[in-house]
């Protein structure tokens, strides 16, 4: 029986890196597991080979040609019940809180909300 009142020096240091050592390894395990599920969570999709590509459209069918976006502009997007001069800030106001220039970002419609409507 291991006496803990009067334990030696030798032996309190032995048992204090063994819990060192249980409390570490647990944390090199969590690590795995988390690289591990990072690396399943994150994989890309296999690509389908050019042989199960779909047909084409028929000829009759003309595609709609959707004009480009100009130079620097990442597209149009919609306002509902805004300012422009409001839409302008909020992108701003993203943009410089993301980081990011604001023609990398894409805008798809901004919106008021009201206090009422929340």
């Amino acid at each position: 029986m291991i006496d803990l009142v009067n334990i030696s020096i030798p032996n309190a240091a032995g048992y204090a890196l063994l819990g060192y050592l249980v409390v570490f390894l647990g944390l090199v395990m969590l690590m795995a597991v988390i690289i591990i599920m990072g690396k399943v969570m994150h994989r890309e999709p296999k690509a389908a080979p050019a042989a199960a590509a779909p047909a084409a459209a028929p000829a009759a069918a003309a595609p709609v040609v959707k004009a480009a976006p100009a130079p620097g502009s990442a597209g149009d997007f919609k306002l509902y019940n805004t300012d422009p001069r409001d839409a302008a800030m909020v992108m701003a106001i993203v943009a410089d809180t993301l980081g990011k220039p604001l023609n990398e970002l894409r805008f798809i419609s901004i919106r008021e909300v009201k206090e009422d409507e929340v």
